[in-house]
């Protein structure tokens, strides 16, 4: 039976269909639920996407849309895809806020729309990620297997 433990400490069984079908995967501060595939909506996953976005773009200089879905199915294994129908209209927004701002450059003789954060949008990359330790950490207290939850 195979086991594997999360890092807010619960226990699922992989090996039977009675698992939830996500997990809580953290990265330096940042959140990823892993979508299964047979999964395809998830509210925590749609909930966690802007700050995923910001938290990617504050690590490097500027991305484009392509380069985010990869990077993100790198760092998850595989495990969580993001559509475009769901990261561009939240790049999108994230521009509209003030939070982004894109830069066009032909590349291949195509135009290729690079995002970065503006000013605002390191601000509030800094709060969504304090948001989210705090989410953690509440989330740890919830789970931890000394209540019998495990």
């Amino acid at each position: 039976m195979a086991k594997i433990n999360n890092l807010i400490g619960i226990k699922y069984d992989i090996s039977h269909k009675i698992i939830p079908k996500k997990i809580i995967y953290i990265n330096y501060l940042c959140i990823f639920v892993i979508e299964f595939r047979a999964m395809s909506n998830s509210k925590l996953y749609k909930g966690s996407l802007a700050t995923i976005i910001l938290k990617l773009l504050s690590q490097q200089d500027k991305m484009y849309g392509y380069e985010i879905t990869q990077k993100v199915k790198g760092l998850t294994k595989g495990e969580l895809n993001i559509t475009e129908g769901a990261l561009y209209p939240a790049l999108h927004k994230l521009e509209a806020e003030g939070v982004l701002e894109v830069e066009v450059m032909r590349v291949d003789n195509r135009l290729r729309k690079y995002y970065k954060l503006t000013e605002k949008g390191e601000k509030e990359t800094v709060s969504k990620l304090a948001e989210l330790e705090g989410y953690i950490k509440n989330m740890q207290v919830l789970f931890n297997p000394k209540f019998g939850l495990e």
